[in-house]
């Protein structure tokens, strides 16, 4: 790897994070904000006005994605054949956030093609707000009211002009541009089908009221993709708090896998500095790919788990489907509505397809001795009927003599129905004492239920009425328990649900 192309990436990405970092620190609003605070007390004439209209609506087809062919004008009728927009079919409208270039970032033309990929018979339509989006990070923010107004302008003409569904208008907007989606549903004259926001921005929105940021109320149906809060409230890339009628946090939000530092320089190094901004916004673009993964791998699909926090869905203890506990991620979300925003939990690969499986791991630790151990390194071999997944890594927070243990448990392969476990304690040291006697916990029983089929399994010590796990020996074996039978019910009734009528297969 050439270091100095490493390098000049590490300092060009450390100059774009300050001047991010700097610009949180400011509050500086547009003079043509003004504009927007009376719009609501105003009536209804300014829907008609299109005279003040900045942001461009560029109709992208399959065959040119990253291409501006064709532009649909407010007030211009005739565009709307010019550009081939199909009246009997879905629109989707994509709005981007903010950008240093002042250029389209790569994500654009991707989306696009997976929108068409999925619906081949859509129209899509890109947003173009550059002009105003590659302002001061605080301007750029506060000229979303005005983005918000020109797409609600758009699409209260468009509607009227065709007497287009509003059933089938689907907004999608990436950080700032999730905001914009919010604001455009909320000045429309009827609500829109629905909103995606893909990691809404978080500065400036963390505390702004529901006018001016994206919320359950603007839309029939509101869902969000939560992928960088990493940080304090306010100052992390991603809104923290849940916008939406469901939140899916990925990962927990936080950081997303390989996402990480070596990781996105070593990407920089080969494909050049055009790339670095990953270094910033790796975690908060992989919201777009979640969405397009949805897209494209159909047969794929991921399923996020409701859960009270971060902490207890780590402890696999949210893995349930019962009452809409589970959805599908993306593009096919079951649309429920409810009262408050339903937080949901995931888990991904580091790469596309992202899907997982997830597996709730509990075990008793029995012993002869009072043994108490932190931050223990385990290793885990799951085999079912379709094949195996040897040696995940997992690190055992806290383990003690006679207490149950509740964790999570995740493979990137489908490896069927699981028919046996082997648990390895590996040594946390070099040197581990006392070698000739490690100490050993006796365990009985596993029990293992699966998010993805709903089933609970018990396994038993394969010889014997205990298994020994001793620290630095060797693998524990778990065998199917002949005698505690799976969940078959609960799997059929999850099976029913996901194909049934409570999982539509229409994204209506």
């Amino acid at each position: 790897m050439n270091m100095g192309r490493v390098c000049s990436a590490c300092f060009i990405s450390w100059t774009f994070f300050v001047y991010i970092s700097s610009s949180f620190a400011t509050t500086i609003e547009p003079s043509e904000f003004t504009t927007f605070n009376n719009i609501m007390d105003n009536g209804t004439e300014w829907m008609t006005d299109f005279s003040d209209i900045e942001s461009k609506f560029s109709f992208r087809t399959s065959e040119e994605p990253e291409d501006d062919l064709c532009y649909i004008v407010p007030g211009q009728p005739e565009t709307i054949k010019e550009c081939n927009f199909n009246p009997d079919n879905k629109t989707f409208v994509v709005i981007h956030g903010w950008t240093v270039t002042g250029m389209f970032e790569s994500w654009v033309p991707k989306l696009v093609t997976a929108l068409y990929e999925r619906e081949p018979t859509a129209n899509v339509i890109v947003v173009d707000w550059l002009s105003r989006a590659q302002q001061h990070y605080p301007t750029s923010a506060a000229y979303t009211k005005l983005v918000g107004r020109d797409v609600a302008k758009f699409v209260n003409w468009l509607q009227a002009e065709i007497d287009y569904p509003w059933e089938k208008l689907h907004l999608l907007g990436y950080s700032l541009g999730a905001h914009v989606a919010g604001i455009a549903g909320l000045l429309t004259k009827h609500k829109v089908n629905r909103i995606t926001g893909m990691d809404p921005a978080g500065p400036s929105f963390e505390y702004a009221d529901a006018q001016s940021t994206l919320s359950p109320d603007d839309a029939l149906f509101v869902d969000v993709l939560h992928t960088n809060t990493r940080g304090s409230p306010d100052r992390s890339i991603g809104i923290q708090r849940p916008v939406g009628h469901i939140d899916i946090y990925p990962n927990g939000g936080t950081f997303q896998p390989g996402c990480d530092l070596q990781n996105t320089v070593l990407m920089v190094a080969t494909t050049g500095l055009r790339n670095m901004d990953q270094i910033v916004k790796c975690s908060h673009e992989r919201s777009i790919h979640l969405f397009i993964d949805s897209l494209v791998n159909q047969e794929q699909e991921s399923f996020a788990y409701r859960c009270s926090s971060k902490d207890s869905f780590n402890k696999g203890m949210c893995l349930s489907c019962r009452k809409n506990r589970c959805n599908k991620v993306g593009y096919r979300v079951n649309k429920i509505r409810t009262r408050r925003s339903s937080k949901m939990y995931m888990k991904t690969r580091d790469m596309m397809p992202y899907k997982v499986f997830h597996y709730q791991v509990k075990v008793h630790f029995f012993g002869k001795t009072q043994l108490s151990y932190t931050d223990q390194p385990m290793k885990i071999s799951l085999y079912g009927i379709h094949g195996e997944k040897e040696n995940i890594p997992y690190i055992m927070p806290a383990l003690n003599t006679n207490t149950t243990v509740s964790f999570l448990l995740t493979t990137d392969a489908d490896i069927g129905e699981l028919l046996m476990v082997k648990l390895l304690w590996e040594k946390d040291t070099l040197i581990s004492w006392p070698w000739w006697n490690p100490d050993t916990f006796h365990i009985r029983k596993l029990r293992i239920k699966s998010g993805e089929t709903q089933s609970i399994i018990i396994f038993s010590a394969k010889e014997g009425e205990f298994s020994y796990l001793s620290r630095g020996g060797e693998a524990v074996v778990f065998v199917k328990d002949k005698e505690a039978q799976s969940s078959r019910k609960n799997q059929r009734l999850h099976k029913l649900k996901m194909h049934g009528s409570s999982f539509k297969q229409s994204t209506e």
